[in-house]
């Protein structure tokens, strides 16, 4: 069974400028960077937004509708903002800022032949022209786009990395498959946390497997770019503050981007699976724990990686879903007894039936059966015993990312697990100490 919705991606394009006038798109962006800044130092300086947008329109220096895209850019930015409690203010760019455009409009995409050619007008009556560049997999996609009726192309960014110009194009597939959640055979529990993300798969006949996907290098990184932006802040040399800022929030989206690649594939092993996160839309503004504490909370990627996970598993056809997530943390898997004190950093013991878990990895399989528990006619297996859990972890390394089990012995209750938390004993039908 499978319902149709509409799915969109983003394909990047290294962009072989023919024109001879490239410079042009430097000097584009120099002018969104203006514009964007514009519309943050008339905000700021109490104007209404409705002036705002018509006396920044009249006198920016780029189509109307590209001028539109990064206006409407700098006022997401600042409702963002404002929503969270005025945490996150929005900083003036520094650096050149991407050129967005709508299709036919900002920039328009012709296929010739066996390649696809492209027109950007990036200022008004002036054009930059030449070819895509790219793999074949991203030029079938764009293809398909440009001659589906169930597909369309959207908006676009030109944009300068690692000194290439590129193309990022949106393509949506409006009829796109994806399974029915009411007819999952296997519910994938998600536990999302700041330096790492749970998964446990959940049948009605028990749980089929486990993981624990460490990232320790986001929380790091954030943390590093924090107090590198703190002292210059303390010692009045902001110039460089949007320039820390962007390049944290460059790796972190990449960091996410890889995560969400590897929670994907090791869901796509699962018979019919459905993704089951915590409904954690409200949890910021029901929560106040000091200033460096809602600082973190705030800025943690929960949301995006979600919205990374989901969109990554709606392209092989996976549906998500979502659960309220009181107590998911305390509630002990097994006999199902819920109180605070069970739970204490990474280590879960249950203050009833005695069970020991990784934490995550057990609020994991409580999102699951709580899914569960809400859908008529199914049953929610009774656990006795939990796999011995998995760790991987995510690493800028030669080596890549660790792909099995931290520890791979069984383990006798009270056994030291070489420091390792959180691995099931398989004899007792408890988890060594976590």
């Amino acid at each position: 069974m499978t319902q149709t919705q509409a799915l969109t991606k983003t394909l990047v394009f290294p962009l072989d400028v023919q024109s001879g006038n490239e410079s042009l798109l430097h000097d584009a962006r120099l002018e969104c960077r203006r514009v964007f800044n514009e519309v943050l130092r008339l905000n700021y300086d109490g104007w209404d937004w409705d002036e705002i947008e018509d006396v920044v329109e009249q006198n920016a220096d780029l189509v109307q509708n590209t001028a539109q895209r990064i206006i409407d850019k700098a006022f997401d930015a600042l409702n963002n903002y404002y929503d969270n409690d005025d945490w996150g203010r929005p900083w003036y760019k520094h650096e050149t800022f991407p050129l967005r455009m709508n299709y036919g409009e900002g920039y328009n995409l012709f296929l010739e032949d066996e390649t696809v050619r492209f027109r950007i007008s990036a200022k008004p009556y002036n054009h930059v022209k030449g070819e895509l560049r790219g793999t074949q997999d991203q030029f079938n996609l764009l293809t398909q786009a440009m001659k589906d009726d169930d597909w369309h192309v959207g908006t676009a960014e030109a944009l300068c990395r690692n000194g290439r110009e590129e193309l990022h194009v949106t393509v949506t597939n409006e009829t796109a498959e994806v399974g029915a959640k009411t007819a999952a055979e296997t519910v994938i529990g998600v536990d999302i946390n700041e330096d790492c993300v749970a998964l446990a798969a959940l049948t009605e006949s028990g749980i089929e497997d486990s993981v624990v996907i460490d990232y320790p290098e986001i929380k790091e990184e954030r943390h590093r770019y924090f107090t590198m932006r703190k002292r210059m802040q303390e010692a009045g040399q902001t110039t460089f503050n949007d320039v820390f800022r962007d390049k944290e929030q460059r790796f972190v989206h990449d960091q996410l981007h890889t995560v969400s690649r590897r929670v994907v594939e090791w869901i796509q092993r699962f018979d019919s699976p459905v993704i089951v996160f915590e409904d954690l839309e409200d949890m910021r503004d029901d929560i106040e724990y000091g200033t460096r504490m809602n600082r973190r909370l705030h800025s943690l990627p929960f949301a995006k990686l979600r919205e990374f996970i989901s969109y990554k598993a709606a392209w092989q056809g996976i549906p998500s879903d979502d659960v309220d997530p009181e107590y998911t943390s305390q509630q002990c898997p097994v006999c199902g007894h819920t109180e605070r004190a069970n739970r204490h950093k990474k280590r879960f013991k249950c203050r009833d039936c005695e069970h020991q878990d990784h934490a995550d990895r057990g609020a994991g399989v409580s999102v699951a059966q709580k899914w569960l528990r809400k859908q008529e006619d199914r049953n929610v297996p009774a656990l006795n015993t939990l796999p011995q859990v998995r760790k991987w972890e995510l690493r800028r390394q030669a080596s890549g990312p660790v792909d099995g089990p931290t520890v791979t012995h069984h383990t006798d209750r009270g056994h030291q697990t070489d420091g390792v938390s959180g691995v099931s004993d398989q004899s007792t039908g408890r988890s060594s100490g976590a």
